[in-house]
């Protein structure tokens, strides 16, 4: 199976791409996903290996801040199963859990965001979903194209 690639979003001040660099392993689930479509984009379609534009959101600028890969499959996320965890779904049963989580593992830092102001006015990011007013999908798939056009920017 061809490899996929992602852009996928967290706040940096719950989660940054700095946090991902210093966690042992450089390795970390990526939890409390609570949107059905970004849960079946991590479900269905993901896989080891895959790309990951690590985007930092609710923040100015907004932007790519690096890069990282799926480093492990989607499993359940026990954090839907968690009357403490903000991301709890009295729904969510053992045997029942429709939330997963996949692992990520940093690759690279940018030296600075590839803001999404940058990224609407680059050539070959048209179609990027990113940049479309009002999407605010937590994991949305990029093109290999896209991907690359990114990293480049970021200089990975």
């Amino acid at each position: 199976m061809a490899k996929r690639y992602w852009l996928m979003k967290t706040e940096p001040d719950v989660f940054s791409i700095r946090d991902l660099k210093a966690r042992p392993g450089k390795t970390e689930a990526w939890n409390g996903v609570r949107n059905y479509t970004a849960r079946n984009h991590m479900r269905d379609l993901m896989s080891v290996g895959d790309g990951v534009l690590f985007y930092h959101s609710s923040v100015t600028p907004a932007g790519v801040a690096g890069l990282a890969v799926v480093a492990k499959k989607a499993y359940p996320d026990p954090t839907a199963m968690d009357p403490k965890s903000e991301y709890f779904d009295a729904k969510a049963k053992p045997g029942i859990n429709p939330w997963v989580m996949v692992d990520v593992k940093f690759q690279q830092e940018f030296p600075a965001l590839v803001t999404l102001d940058q990224m609407k006015q680059t050539p070959g990011l048209e179609g990027i979903m990113v940049t479309r007013k009002g999407m605010r999908l937590s994991v949305q798939p990029v093109t290999a194209e896209e991907f690359a056009i990114v990293a480049k920017l970021g200089g990975g």
